[in-house]
């Protein structure tokens, strides 16, 4: 990567670390869905929630607020910097959660959880913000892969995690560990991570400049279908995290120790495909690598739902088929966000906050949607996903034009030194 010429002599942080932060950042708020997933029957029938499908509503409630609290820290962020609303969405993050474990009715959890999840939306937005700071183009999306390799284990681990505190104390210990994590987190982006905005970059904070902007990076063609495309491939995956407790146990059987096991075999898969999309993206280009991958979907999600109605209950069918999708995954999420966040260098803080909320907020609606039709079997979700990457594909080839695997030429891609 060609550097551009900034200070180093009070560079505070390297590449590796800055980069494993971020990774734990935006990780956190994966961590309070995921962890939580084996403690959903625990939670059920001491909250008295046993009828149907409700019991997601404590999953989906906080992805929701998440991507409606998206819309508020990146216009705060562009004018006082990125550290101030890092720090602010982890003490929200830290409170909310201790909150949650001292609670004792179904319905104020969801309230706690909602607040949650609208003060930690900082956690999404801020990196997003600061990786545009520093990179741009492909490179900007290799770093989007090597961060999303690390935390993408968080999927991998969390649901074992919260089983292994399951099994010395109850579920609410859970969120006191929750809380212990973001406290930690804290603690590093005090310490360790410099500030990223350039002074040139910094925006007014009134009503007229916020709409501006946020106009500006809505209604942006190169960037508004795959901001979609993202929000529908991932609110399948959302759908998956909601259902798949349900999925796992009651259609094909396996037991509460087995499902952290399996759950976590899957969204490994994740971290395999950006560890290789950060190997290749340099050399083919985001549009390419994210093309191919998001065709390749559609057609394993068409197998998928072949396999729902006549390998029904075969989880040696489901089983490689989802960590496929899953897998696919890490050649979209990153590349797509990247593509999406280029145009936007002066504006980061409010395109984040903009585009986070459309991703957010739209795959939270879809994976509870999906979650709540849940029938006891594979079908809904098997059509889901081809449902959602075949609409994905249509957005994308609004955004180009109608001419898929195009490699635009934007010169050398640059990285900015933290100063």
């Amino acid at each position: 990567m060609t550097s551009l010429p900034v200070k180093r002599e009070s560079l505070a942080i390297g590449k590796r670390e800055l980069i494993v932060l971020l990774a734990l950042l935006m990780s956190l708020n994966a961590l309070n869905l995921d962890a939580m997933v084996p403690a959903l029957d625990e939670m059920a029938i001491e909250l008295g929630v046993l009828e149907g499908n409700r019991r997601q509503l404590v999953m989906a409630v906080y992805s929701i607020a998440v991507g409606i609290g998206c819309l508020i820290p990146g216009s705060y962020a562009d004018r006082y910097g990125r550290r101030p609303i890092l720090l602010l969405a982890l003490a929200g993050y830290v409170l909310c959660a201790l909150l949650v474990a001292g609670l004792h009715d179904f319905d104020t959890v969801l309230v706690a959880r909602a607040l949650g999840g609208v003060l930690s939306a900082g956690l999404l937005v801020a990196p997003m913000a600061i990786v545009r700071d520093l990179y741009e183009g492909d490179a900007m999306a290799r770093l989007m892969s090597v961060i999303g390799a690390v935390f993408i284990t968080v999927p991998v681990i969390a649901p074992s995690m919260g089983q292994a505190v399951l099994l010395v104390a109850g579920w609410r210990w859970i969120f006191v560990g929750l809380a212990g994590v973001g406290a930690l987190a804290a603690v590093w982006v005090y310490y360790r991570l410099p500030e990223t905005l350039a002074p040139e970059n910094r925006q007014e904070i009134n009503l007229p400049v916020i709409a501006r902007n946020m106009h500006v990076a809505l209604v942006n063609r190169q960037s508004i279908g795959y901001v979609i495309g993202t929000l529908l491939v991932m609110g399948g995956v959302f759908g998956y995290v909601n259902i798949a407790q349900q999925l796992y146990t009651e259609h094909f059987g396996l037991s509460d120790h087995a499902f952290p096991m399996v759950f976590g075999a899957t969204a490994a898969m994740m971290a395999v495909a950006n560890i290789t999309n950060s190997r290749i993206v340099m050399r083919f280009g985001a549009r390419r690598v994210s093309h191919t991958g998001v065709l390749i979907f559609i057609c394993v999600s068409a197998a998928q739902v072949w396999a729902s109605h006549y390998r029904a209950g075969q989880l040696e069918w489901f089983l490689p088929l989802t960590a496929i999708n899953l897998g696919l995954l890490g050649f979209l999420g990153a590349n797509f966000g990247s593509i999406a966040l280029q145009p936007f260098a002066h504006i980061a803080g409010a395109a984040s906050s903009v585009q986070a909320f459309f991703r957010m907020f739209g795959a939270a609606l879809v994976g509870m949607l999906i979650g709540q039709q849940f029938d006891g079997t594979a079908k809904p979700f098997a059509l889901a996903l081809l449902i959602c990457s075949t609409l994905a594909l249509c957005f994308v080839l609004y955004s180009e034009k109608g001419v898929l695997f195009r490699r635009l030429n934007m010169g050398p891609p640059k990285e900015r030194i933290i100063p």
